[in-house]
């Protein structure tokens, strides 16, 4: 019988930057409308006020992205670059690395030579950046990927409370799109781990819990002082 297993370790460098950008976009976008309506504006003023919240968002998430993981992506490279040089100077010394890499994982000192030794001769680079470095292509970083997916899912998060200012009128306003971008944000955590294989109940708790407290602040100080927060 063939045996299958379905791993999800490839996907965290998308999924972290999708989770992030639809959380935020529904947190910010949401918690900025609710400020703007507690300081009285109407449905016009929240509006502009959230597709200005939406724009600048995406934006700030995409660079944010792109400049974090690039600057991840640059200090891969160079250890990657140091390892190479190390390779071509010392290999005895960094097959004997390896070999001990092996060792401490739990295999005897002539298999860990062994496997070293024809890991080297395949790929050294390769075997010594994932197993001494840490390295691999499953978990590269990889800056275009994680600053579209950000910011394509803020934008998607952010549509959502901006939908029902829309749908809803100004008196209920404020309880509608704060229950509704709670729902958005337990749907986001259920979906992030069902994607993840993580467990659910902490997600949506997570995500709703954090989610809930940044519109409450935002709303009271919106109310407090009579201005868009």
């Amino acid at each position: 019988m063939k045996h299958s297993e379905r791993h999800r370790t490839h996907r965290t460098g998308w999924l972290r930057a999708a989770v992030l950008g639809a959380n935020d976009g529904i947190v910010s976008t949401a918690s900025l409308i609710l400020g703007v309506a507690a300081a009285s504006a109407g449905t016009q003023g929240i509006l502009v006020a959230g597709v200005a919240g939406l724009v600048a968002g995406a934006m700030s998430m995409a660079a944010g992205e792109y400049v974090s993981v690039s600057s991840q992506a640059d200090t891969e490279r160079a250890d990657l670059a140091r390892e190479s040089i190390e390779l071509t100077e010392n290999p005895e010394q960094e097959r004997a690395e390896l070999t001990a890499i092996y060792v401490k994982r739990g295999l005897d000192k002539k298999l860990a030579s062994e496997v070293a030794t024809q890991l080297m001769q395949h790929d050294a680079l390769a075997a010594h950046g994932r197993d001494e470095l840490g390295i691999s292509d499953t978990l590269a970083a990889k800056p275009v990927q994680a600053a579209l997916a950000s910011a394509g899912t803020f934008a998607v998060g952010a549509v959502l409370p901006l939908l029902m200012v829309l749908l809803l009128p100004v008196p209920a306003l404020m309880w509608g799109v704060a229950s509704s971008s709670l729902f958005f944000l337990a749907l986001l955590g259920f979906l992030a781990a069902h994607t993840g294989g993580a467990p659910v109940i902490a997600s949506v708790i997570r995500v709703t819990f954090w989610g809930a407290l940044a519109m409450a602040l935002t709303a009271g100080v919106g109310a407090l002082f009579g201005v868009a927060a």
